[in-house]
């Protein structure tokens, strides 16, 4: 299984398309539903479909197996 990879947000928060984006999942805002759609992302354990759903320095973003978590730049 893959590492967990680091994103950096500097501020209080962004959102999981922000995210899917700042990660090079996707390329475009307009890729995000039908992505979330069709592709399996949890938000802290909990499966997530809502785009505009608040992460957070902390947390944990697993899309397709592949685990991402949210640090902040200003630490």
């Amino acid at each position: 299984m893959d590492k967990n990879k680091t994103i950096l947000i500097r501020d209080d928060y962004i959102t999981l398309g922000q995210l899917l984006k700042l990660a090079h999942i996707i390329r475009s805002g307009g890729e995000e539903k039908a992505f979330l759609a069709m592709h399996d992302i949890d938000v802290n354990g909990e499966k997530e479909i809502r785009r505009g759903r608040k992460i957070r320095p902390n947390d944990t973003v697993k899309v397709d197996g592949q685990s991402y978590v949210v640090c902040s730049s200003n630490e």
